[in-house]
């Protein structure tokens, strides 16, 4: 039987440029009532003040690629994030009557894609409470993104069991959406309302199996010799996040005019198309599965 939640954390800022997780914080922070429930207490942490004071991701490299356990425990990295990365698995789990139990981790996507709900893991607990969020709200999409151990995520998340990223978008960075603010709001009260009835042991029942989006690979785009890239994603795959992509489908547009196909064995469904924050990781976009799991 899992223990009662008594400590929750809602994080925003990871990423410096995405305000809608940065500005719902110092809204929470403003208006703590807004997340207070009664049988855990609920904290706020606004992850790299610094980037988002200077409206970018980051300032020296990717906090969410961080919190890989060799890189918290070893003493001679000294970046600005990779100190931030340390000081925040500080306060978040080294005082025992202050750890956290759940961690929802805010970010947003320039990319078509919705409500989505990140999982870095398989844990009953959050897969129930994705099928929960997916049967109140249908729009909510859940993406699986699992690692063989917690050694080997390098996202705030890996901080904890329990809990995962909410990712919403199309959004550019450095702006706030009210809809899309609303939006993840609404989400934010559905989780953590749920995590007070399981509290309660009121937890409702949602069926037995969850649609997941299994993360497969990821692509680049077509690059030169040189390394500069040479074409863009087709305009019939832009903002087709969740749509299937089937062998022999367009896929990225040469600057030339030529149309370059998905050459895959199977039918895949792309998310994070065109993300802009992905360019510099050599990532146009990221092909999925469709899975059906038994909860």
């Amino acid at each position: 039987m899992m223990n009662k939640i008594n400590r929750v954390a809602i994080v925003g800022g990871t990423h410096g440029n995405e305000f809608t997780g940065a500005y719902l914080i110092q809204k929470f922070a403003q208006f703590p009532k807004l997340i207070t429930r009664p049988s855990f207490e609920t904290v706020t942490l606004l992850a790299n003040p610094k980037a988002f004071a200077a409206g970018r991701r980051y300032i020296d490299q990717d906090l969410n690629r961080c919190f890989l356990q060799q890189k918290l425990q070893d003493p001679t990295l000294g970046s600005y994030e990779e100190l931030r990365a340390k000081s925040i698995q500080n306060m978040l789990l080294s005082n025992r009557d202050k750890q956290v139990d759940f961690i929802l981790d805010l970010h947003s996507t320039t990319s078509n894609m919705g409500l989505t709900i990140i999982l870095v893991n398989s844990h009953p607990f959050n897969l129930k409470l994705a099928a929960y969020l997916s049967h109140v709200n249908p729009l909510v999409k859940i993406y699986r993104c699992s690692f063989s151990s917690v050694v080997e995520n390098p996202f705030l998340n890996s901080l904890c069991e329990l809990g995962f990223a909410i990712e919403v978008g199309p959004i550019a960075q450095g702006i706030l959406k009210a809809d899309l603010f609303q939006q993840t709001e609404e989400l934010v009260h559905q989780v953590l309302d749920y995590l007070e009835r399981f509290n309660e042991g009121k937890i409702l029942s949602t069926g037995e199996t969850l649609s997941v989006y299994h993360h497969l690979s990821s692509i680049d785009y077509p690059k030169q010799e040189d390394g500069s890239i040479l074409g863009m994603i087709h305009p019939q795959l832009q903002d087709r996040d969740y749509e299937p992509l089937s062998p022999g489908e367009p896929m990225f547009l040469t600057f030339e005019g030529k149309t370059l196909v998905y050459e895959g064995k199977s039918t895949v469904w792309p998310i994070f198309i065109n993300e802009a924050a992905y360019y510099e990781k050599l990532i146009a976009m990221c092909l999925t599965q469709k899975q059906q799991i038994n909860l």
